[in-house]
């Protein structure tokens, strides 16, 4: 019998969930930043995760679908990525003795068990919500689902995602597409690393094909490892995995991390699979505008996204064919069922990404009237003797952060 994270959670002899979490956190590697910790690009280890925060935050129980972008499920997703790069070899460019220390820390044999208690609670808090309102597939059958793959496919084609539409049209294009690269960067290599972790075990007697089929998704990404940098370094940006870690969205996180769930998962193989195809079509469908994008800002046309705008329809619809096929008459409907939540799951984590992406590089390009209203207060707060503590305060537990703007870059 599979056991729920409810249930693992049930049995730890009463421990309190929030405290495994919390204690996971302490970890020296995930410390708050310093204010000269915006960047770490020569640490793969140092990831801030705001751990004075979960003192006031409950991972106890499931986040509600309308709280995802809330305190709670950014830094749940720090945690959880942080939980599942333990099982990943990270290497720094160089020696330093702080990423020494900081590798000891987040390799240690108490963070790795401290991690595989605090990873279901995590996931039951941030995944949950995709159960409940999910519209479950009329007709469990081959045909159905690949009718509802090549309608998601059209509508994708033709409706522009806004995030890339602002993008376009921002005053200072090379920061939001820099900003916009930031994110690909915090989803595209993690997803890439379960779909190799998701080839990893011994299964061909159910299906000849299937690991093979990964392991090539896979080697192409690792193929494409020199242009992806090359990428990188037109916007003056370096590949490590934690580099910019205070400037991801929780929403590129959650991407990424959901295919590691569902790849490590293993009772959720055909939701994984269900998942991957998802983003076959997704990265079909913004190859070119990422593409576009980038060459307008950066002055760079790049390679990275050449074969994924290669994977046509026709060839969609063949790789769902040999996926399904013969899982589907060895174990029959289960696997329709099971395939179309995962890609259900993953078109809505899509969407909350596009939302989230849009309305950070709409408030962005607005910053010069941002700070002229915070002059406009603080000229008032001044004329009339308020007395207003500007730089120590108590947040709500229903804000992420109290609004606010600064002359430079600052969290």
């Amino acid at each position: 019998m599979v056991t729920t994270p409810a249930e693992l959670i049930t049995k730890l002899d009463g421990t309190d969930p929030n405290d495994i979490v919390r204690r996971f956190a302490a970890n020296s590697a995930f410390r708050a930043a310093t204010q000269e910790e915006l960047t770490t690009e020569e640490d793969p280890y140092r990831r801030p995760v705001r751990p004075d925060d979960l003192a006031w935050l409950d991972y106890a129980t499931p986040m509600p679908a309308d709280k995802t972008l809330l305190l709670s499920w950014l830094l749940g997703h720090r945690m959880l990525r942080n939980v599942y790069d333990t099982d990943l070899l990270h290497l720094p460019p160089a020696a330093n003795p702080v990423a020494d220390r900081h590798r000891g820390d987040f390799y240690s044999l108490d963070n790795r068990v401290l991690g595989a208690l605090a990873g279901p609670i995590l996931e039951r808090h941030l995944f949950t919500h995709l159960d409940l309102d999910r519209e479950p597939l009329a007709t469990p059958e081959l045909g159905p689902l690949k009718a509802r793959l090549r309608a998601y496919h059209e509508e994708r084609s033709a409706a522009r995602d806004d995030a890339f539409a602002i993008a376009l049209t921002r005053r200072d294009r090379r920061e939001a597409a820099t900003f916009v690269l930031l994110q690909l960067s915090a989803y595209l290599p993690a997803a890439y690393h379960a779909i190799g972790h998701g080839a990893i075990g011994e299964y061909t007697q159910a299906h000849p094909t299937l690991r093979d089929s990964l392991l090539a998704d896979y080697a192409g990404w690792s193929g494409r490892a020199p242009e992806y940098r090359r990428l990188l370094a037109a916007a003056g940006l370096k590949p490590g995995t934690a580099a910019y870690w205070q400037l991801y969205l929780g929403t590129s996180l959650g991407r990424g991390n959901h295919l590691h769930y569902l790849s490590r998962t293993r009772e959720h193989a055909f939701r994984f699979l269900g998942a991957w195809v998802h983003k076959k079509i997704d990265d079909m469908v913004t190859a070119g505008r990422y593409a576009a994008v980038f060459e307008e800002a950066f002055d760079h046309r790049t390679g990275l996204f050449e074969s994924d705008a290669a994977f046509d329809e026709n060839r969609l619809d063949a790789l769902v064919t040999e996926l399904l096929e013969p899982l589907t008459s060895r174990f029959g409907s289960p696997v329709i069922e099971e395939f179309h939540a995962g890609f259900e799951d993953a078109r809505r984590l899509a969407g909350l990404w596009d939302r989230d992406l849009s309305e950070q590089l709409a408030w962005a390009d607005d910053i010069p009237a941002y700070m002229e209203r915070a002059e406009r207060i603080q000229r008032h707060i001044t004329d009339e003797h308020i007395d207003v503590d500007l730089d120590t305060f108590v947040e709500s537990c229903e804000e992420t952060s109290t609004t606010h703007v600064h002359d430079e870059h600052r969290w």
